[in-house]
Formats: structure tokens, C-alpha cells, sequence
């Protein structure tokens, strides 16, 4: 049963984004704040924070560099809710109120930038690919939202992908049950976080490229494997470039490896699409329908090029891994250390989707604890701890601060979730604080947690995501996992 699958599963978990509303509010953002007089407002100049080599001393001396969302915790405590800090050439403005986050996000413009990305645009530039959703800018980066939006963000779209997922899942309950036998004396799984990452790598993959990657299978693809690895490079090594100025890259080790990872991923996408282009023109040569998702879609829809589509879908790939295989293990943790939000959860799923029959989209509307559930596990574990902004256009005022245009911003997203002022006992899990009608909900702050981030530059892959650990969470229950 699905209780008991839970309890028994020995978990290693790892630490681990309207626009109608955005300008009227950032004018009354900016008049509020300076309705005195301007003359009263600092400078980014006179606000503190450490300088390099104390960042330097964090991450690395105290052990921080993996725990990012710890020194927003400790930075908040010594320099309050705004501080800056250097990180290699780059100035940061830490933002770590809700207050100050909302200020920053009421006024980013009709085409936010969340950062330059300037590695991950220098590869393209060198190599000839095409900028994605995550590193293109300005009405060419909306031009491409546009595109990728709908059949990621839009319900009907999302819904339509169930069923692709529903057999990543029953594919993923089975490799647990043979794990569970092949080594764990039929009782546990050794390490079930990383069997999630394959999961959410192989549900992401069946949405974005229509085809099974075989992380699924009991050994992986050799090519499979390889890109998982190469993921996890490319965000190890994106941090370390950026510690450097730009003109010493081409002399970095570590930015041969960043190239070389790089390389990896591109050709890797390449070889999936250029699959998928000779199934639609064999299709079409044989007079047969063209039957797809969303990479079919790209691909005769005519308003994308080959090399803009690698681009994005590598891209989307890349962002749709981590969040959900890091939510579903803390979430699973937290249900087999807690049996009576385990056991709420277990009637809310039998009773809206009794026996043993696989969870549709229209049963998880039926499902109110489930989904606060991951709101809850998204609030205190987000993969990562903060999002950025960069005001391109205009000064902006955020506190009793004034920023010149290109200032970076880090919003602490962590640290503000983590905040007692807004989530009573903040470190304790209870899912309950996102449920309509509960007191405790009518104290947040809207912007007291936003994991996926806020308007039309939040996480493209956010509805994909959750459907993804919704039908897993309910399904579990039915298995012998």
C-alpha cells in the first residue's frame, strides 16, 4: 500500500520562477517611496555588505558554496533585509524582504531580465546556437515566450500530457520494486534521490522531445547517462566561470570543460530533433497524420527555426529536472516522518481516486492537501534559493535606496520563506498554512514565497512540473514501492 511503500523507503536527500497590474504599481512603488524628497534616498554606494573576499570566506572557509540558501539566512541576520556583496566581477544587490522583493518585481518592465548570463551567451556566440528562454533578452526573449508559452502554461495543453506522464510514473513505481529486490532485501531503495532525478529526466524528456529516453530502464542508455552527467557539470562549473572577469576565460581550465559540457548538451538535443524531423517527413511522405505534442509543434508550426528550437528545448530541459526531483524527495521525507499528514493525504487521494486506477488531471482538482503539500515542500526546500532581476531600463527606487539602471539584483526568496513574520513556525512542515479558509493563510504575503518566481518572466516548465509530482505522489500509493 501506498502508506507503507512511504515508510519504508530509506531516503538520502541532498539540500538541494501580471503583468496588467506591474506599471500602475511600480509608479505608486516609486511615488511611496519618494514622496519626501529624492534627496533623502542613499545610494547603492552607501549600502553595506561584505566585499569579495568575505563572500570568498563564506562559500568556501565556512562551507557555504553547496549551501547557498544557508548564507542568505546568515547575511540577512548580520546586514538586514538589503546588503550588497561582490561575487568575483559582478556587484549583487541582495534583496530579503517581501516587502523589497515586491517593490523590485512591481517595477521590471515588459521585458525582465533575470541575469545577463554572459557564459551561457558567450557559448552561443562562439559555437552559432541560437539564445533559449532562459538567456535571450528584450522583444526577442517575449517573441520567443510567446511561442513556447502556450502548450506549457495553458491548462488544456498541460492536461493533455497525463497520460505521457502517468507512464514515465508506472515505469518509475516498477524500477523502485526491482531496486527494492535486487538490493535492498525488498525493502528499501539505497538512494532514492537520484532514482527521482531520472524520473523528472525522463518526464520532462517524453513532454519536450515526444520520445523515451530509457532512464527508466535498469541500465541507462550510455548516451542517456552521459547528458544527465553533463547537466550536473554544467551547473557546477556556471558559478566558477562567473568568480572570473570575462576577458580571462578562453584561459581557464574549467572553461574548456564548460565548452566541452556544453557541446555535450547541444549535440545530444540535436540528434533527438533531428529524430523527430525525419518521423514527421516520413509521415508526410506517406500521406499519414501528424499526430505530436509539443516538439511536433515547434516543428511545423513554422515559427521557430531548427536552430532556435535546439536552443529553447535545450534550454527548457536543463530548467525542468532539478525542482521537480528535489520537491518530490523532500516531500516523500517528510510523509514517511509525519504519519498523520501522511494518512490525511492517503483518504484525500483514495477518495478522488479510488482502487487502484491512475490519477487524471480532473482527480488532482479533487486534491487540496496534495497540492499543499508541494506548496509547503516548495516553501522550505526550493532548489534555488533566490531568483534575479536586472532593471534594464530605469532607475528604480526599493526601499530607502535608489539603483541606477543595469543594477543585479538577488532576490532571497529562501530566506523571505523562511521569515517567522510570515510563516509562523517556519520551520516546520505543515501543509495545512496553504489551505483555503485556514486563519494561518490570510497572513501571507503574497510574494512571501514564490518558488517559480512572478509574471511573464516566471518558470515556463511550472504547470508541467507539478503535474509531474502530483501524479506521482498520488500514485505511490497503489504500488509496492
Amino acid at each position: 500500500m501506498w502508506r507503507k511503500s512511504v515508510m519504508f523507503v530509506s531516503l538520502r536527500v541532498n539540500g538541494g520562477r501580471h503583468d496588467g497590474i506591474r506599471g500602475a504599481a511600480a509608479a505608486r512603488y516609486v511615488s511611496s517611496s519618494s514622496s519626501s524628497s529624492s534627496s533623502k534616498l542613499k545610494t547603492m554606494a552607501e549600502l553595506g555588505g561584505p566585499n569579495f573576499g568575505t563572500t570568498l570566506y563564506w562559500m568556501f572557509v565556512k562551507g557555504h558554496y553547496r549551501t547557498m540558501h544557508q548564507l542568505q539566512i546568515e547575511h540577512r541576520k548580520i546586514y538586514g533585509p538589503l546588503w550588497k556583496s561582490k561575487y568575483g566581477p559582478m556587484v549583487v544587490v541582495n534583496v530579503a524582504s517581501a516587502d523589497l522583493i515586491e517593490q523590485v518585481l512591481r517595477q521590471e518592465g515588459r521585458h525582465p531580465v533575470r541575469s545577463d548570463m554572459p557564459n551561457w551567451r558567450l557559448y552561443r556566440e562562439m559555437n552559432n546556437q541560437a539564445y533559449g528562454p532562459l538567456t535571450e533578452m528584450g522583444a526577442k526573449w517575449l517573441h520567443i515566450r510567446s511561442i513556447l508559452n502556450p502548450r506549457m502554461l495553458k491548462p488544456k495543453h498541460v492536461s493533455s500530457y497525463t497520460d505521457t506522464i502517468n507512464e514515465v510514473v508506472t515505469d518509475f513505481i516498477d524500477r523502485v520494486a526491482w531496486l527494492r529486490a535486487k538490493s535492498g532485501q525488498g525493502v528499501m531503495v539505497n538512494d532514492l534521490t537520484e532514482e527521482l532525478y531520472k524520473f523528472a529526466f525522463e518526464g520532462i524528456a517524453s513532454v519536450l522531445f515526444e520520445t523515451r529516453l530509457g532512464c527508466m530502464n535498469e541500465v541507462l542508455p550510455e548516451e542517456t547517462q552521459k547528458f544527465i552527467n553533463s547537466v550536473g557539470q554544467m551547473f557546477y562549473l556556471t558559478p566558477l566561470v562567473l568568480l572570473f572577469p570575462k576577458f580571462t576565460w578562453p584561459y581557464l581550465r574549467f572553461w574548456k570543460q564548460f565548452v566541452a559540457v556544453w557541446d555535450h548538451l547541444f549535440k545530444f538535443t540535436e540528434e533527438v530533433v533531428h529524430k523527430k524531423m525525419d518521423e514527421i517527413q516520413e509521415k508526410v511522405n506517406k500521406d499519414q497524420s501528424l499526430e505530436g505534442a509539443y516538439l511536433t509543434h515547434l516543428l511545423c508550426s513554422d515559427q521557430m527555426t531548427v536552430t532556435q528550437i535546439l536552443g529553447s528545448i535545450t534550454e527548457l530541459l536543463l530548467a525542468g529536472v532539478d525542482t521537480t526531483s528535489n520537491t518530490i524527495s523532500w516531500a516523500l521525507y517528510h510523509l514517511a516522518k509525519e504519519p498523520e499528514i501522511q494518512e490525511r493525504l492517503y483518504q484525500e487521494v483514495m477518495s478522488a481516486c479510488p482502487g487502484d486506477r491512475m490519477t487524471s488531471s480532473d482527480d488532482i482538482t479533487r486534491m487540496p492537501f496534495l497540492k499543499a503539500i508541494i506548496r509547503e515542500t516548495l516553501r522550505l526546500y526550493p532548489v534555488v534559493p533566490g531568483n534575479a532581476r536586472i532593471n534594464v531600463d530605469r532607475e528604480i527606487v526599493v526601499g530607502d535606496y535608489i539603483f541606477p539602471k543595469k543594477t543585479l539584483f538577488q532576490l532571497c526568496h529562501y530566506a523571505v520563506s523562511n521569515d517567522e513574520d510570515h510563516f509562523p513556525d517556519p520551520h516546520t512542515f505543515i501543509p495545512q498554512r496553504w489551505l483555503r479558509g485556514g486563519e494561518e493563510r490570510s497572513k501571507h504575503h503574497p510574494f512571501g514565497s514564490v518558488p517559480f518566481g512572478f509574471g511573464i518572466r516566471a518558470c515556463l516548465g511550472r504547470r508541467v512540473a507539478e503535474l509531474e509530482m502530483y501524479l506521482l505522489l498520488s500514485r505511490v500509493r497503489a504500488s509496492n514501492a
